[in-house]
């Protein structure tokens, strides 16, 4: 889990959706008016609406697609951490060339999704994550995207964690 989601493990066992709701929120705020605030994403709210005239889908499918990009999200995570650490390891290591390609292959397989659910939040750091090399630039968008998609869809993105959870004790 990411450094500032100490509070899930927490809150996962409570099953608390309400406080996991309540300091996502506080934690994307902070983070999209400081490290992040030059995206501009401060007045961001997603609305299915834009979805839903664009592609001329019904509220119900579009609601079952972000609920997908819910879990997709959530599940990408673990991979990107574990991209993210390797280059975090690598500047230690003081290695001449980090290899940004894995990390940046999965931001742009996630983007597509984002880009046609028309989440443009999650568009615009998906698209600072496939550029950028600050490793701490990125950490912050990683944890921007995690909140901003608990967001969306909290009892999903609790579910997921959930289920990852488990399979993951069931692998201990």
């Amino acid at each position: 889990m990411l450094k500032k989601f100490e509070f899930l493990n927490k809150s996962l066992k409570e099953g608390d959706l309400q406080s996991i709701e309540e300091e996502a929120s506080r934690i994307y705020t902070d983070l999209i008016t400081h490290e992040l605030a030059d995206l501009h994403l401060a007045e961001y709210t997603y609305d299915p609406e834009q979805a839903i005239i664009e592609l001329g889908l019904d509220e119900e499918l579009i609601n079952e697609l972000v609920a997908d990009y819910v879990s997709q999200i959530i599940r990408s995570l673990v991979q990107f951490e574990l991209r993210l650490k390797k280059l975090q390891e690598s500047k230690k290591n003081h290695e001449f060339h980090l290899d940004y390609t894995p990390f940046r292959e999965l931001a742009h397989k996630n983007l597509g999704v984002a880009r046609n659910l028309r989440i443009k939040n999650a568009e615009i750091l998906l698209y600072e994550m496939m550029r950028g090399e600050d490793l701490n630039r990125l950490m912050s968008c990683l944890e921007a995207l995690e909140v901003s998609t608990i967001k969306l869809d909290v009892k999903v993105a609790y579910n997921t964690l959930k289920m990852i959870e488990r399979e993951s004790s069931s692998k201990n």
